[in-house]
């Protein structure tokens, strides 16, 4: 396999200081190669000559008959690449947050999927290809756990794979509409819909299948994993893999709730709570049932956890997002983890004892798998450099694909945590500007 070395642009649009993303860009611990956002924006249109999978989009032709659309009304809709040989009957299903445009050589370009939580935020979205496949592209690159190649995906690179696109903003969970401001929340018809045309395409044939996704799409495969498993006759090995999708009911550095307050929004506004698994509304309120750390334990259906111990979104967006910090004292430390002072590392370290808190009942489980490493990152699956390359993060000299891998086929148990920052020099850090 040939060493790649990789430098990522994260560019999101930011329209609430940081509802609906983070802009930042990734840096490899080998490059410290700056790229201007105009220099990221042609990085990602320039792939001639390159060998990346390019794979095109379907739309939900019979959608809107269902009422399933995006947030201004267009059809919704998915891409996929066809399996073959021993894949053929095999479907991995991933729920996108993230859209990866990756330059073969050094540079990747991605967008956060989020949340929007108001009208306002809404009407910004339904604007952009996170709420209209208007705005999608037609065309996106199937790289780490969509790649095609044997080389850079050792298990699913012959599945059926599909990436779902996300333009509801409630990660696939509501259900609602507001008129006035012509806006469609219909996050699960829209997973209904695809599930249903998919299933008519060959699915319902399957004899294996993996729900994964990533981020918001991480919070959706565990919202929708039982359903997902549900779909198929027992005699076919049904799982879900959720990266990035562990967002904890965390204090931030004001004492407030920054990320509470926004799912309170997003569940109030798009009528997700109807849509949230019963068991835990049975006993919790909503906005409480759409944060996974209380949701995992009941899954029933095998699931992998494959999340950063230091999260970075969730310490750009949850944990110290400006709103909570208007004397800038986390600034550095949001943009730089090797700016982050004593005590706000040992800050962090309480966010990541609380990760593994959550978690525990969950890890109790055998069916379950496990991979927490401690870097600062976020989604780790759909880019080629985390998910199988030369110089991939490990735990215990096991890189995430080959770790997802043996516990979906049962080769081995996995159930992995990282000793604590800073001891893993593997880690492909997210550095922000």
């Amino acid at each position: 396999m040939a060493r790649v070395f990789w430098t990522a642009i994260a560019i999101a649009l930011v329209f609430s200081s940081w509802v609906d993303g983070f802009e930042g860009y990734y840096e490899h611990q080998f490059n410290e190669t700056e790229l201007s956002l105009l220099e990221a924006h042609e990085a990602s249109l320039s792939y001639a000559g390159s060998n990346l999978l390019l794979v095109g989009l379907t739309l939900v032709q019979n959608a809107a008959a269902k009422g399933a659309v995006c947030l201004d009304g267009t059809l919704p809709g998915y891409h996929l690449h066809r399996g073959y040989g021993s894949g053929a009957n095999s479907w991995l299903i991933n729920l996108e947050a993230v859209t990866v445009y990756s330059d073969v050589e050094v540079k990747i370009v991605w967008q956060g999927g989020g949340w929007c939580n108001n009208i306002r935020t809404c009407v910004y979205r339904k604007k952009t290809r996170r709420g209209s496949s208007d705005f999608m592209e037609k065309e996106i690159y199937f790289t780490g756990i969509l790649s095609n190649k044997a080389e850079e995906n050792p298990d699913f690179f012959n599945w059926n794979r599909v990436k779902l696109r996300y333009c509801d903003g409630a990660s696939f969970a509501g259900d609602s509409e507001d008129e006035i401001a012509e806006l469609q929340f219909r996050g699960q018809r829209i997973w209904t819909a695809a599930m249903e045309d998919l299933m008519s395409k060959g699915m319902r044939f399957a004899d294996q299948a993996l729900l994964s996704g990533c981020s918001a799409g991480g919070l959706a495969t565990i919202i929708h994993c039982d359903e997902f498993r549900g779909l198929f006759p027992m005699t076919t090995r049904v799982k879900c893999l959720s990266d990035a999708g562990l967002f904890l009911d965390a204090i931030d550095v004001s004492g407030g709730r920054t990320l509470r307050n926004l799912y309170s929004g997003v569940v109030g506004l798009q009528g997700a709570q109807k849509n949230l698994p019963q068991i835990c509304t049975n006993h919790l309120d909503p906005i409480s049932c759409f944060f996974p750390q209380n949701l995992i334990a009941s899954v029933k259906t095998p699931l992998f956890i494959l999340n950063a111990a230091y999260d970075s979104w969730q310490i750009q967006s949850s944990l110290a997002p400006p709103s909570a910090d208007p004397h800038g004292y986390w600034r550095d430390c949001r943009l730089n983890h090797a700016k982050c002072t004593a005590p706000q590392i040992q800050y962090l370290q309480g966010f990541r004892n609380h990760m593994l808190n959550v978690i525990k009942d969950f890890a109790r489980a055998n069916q379950n798998g496990l991979f927490i490493n401690s870097c600062f990152s976020h989604c780790q699956t759909e880019r080629q450099d985390t998910w199988f390359a030369d110089n991939s993060p490990v735990i215990r000299n096991k890189a995430i694909a080959l770790a997802v891998g043996d516990w979906y086929f049962d080769r081995a148990g996995v159930k992995v945590i990282d000793c604590p920052y800073p001891c893993d020099n593997t880690c492909h850090h997210l550095i922000f500007r």
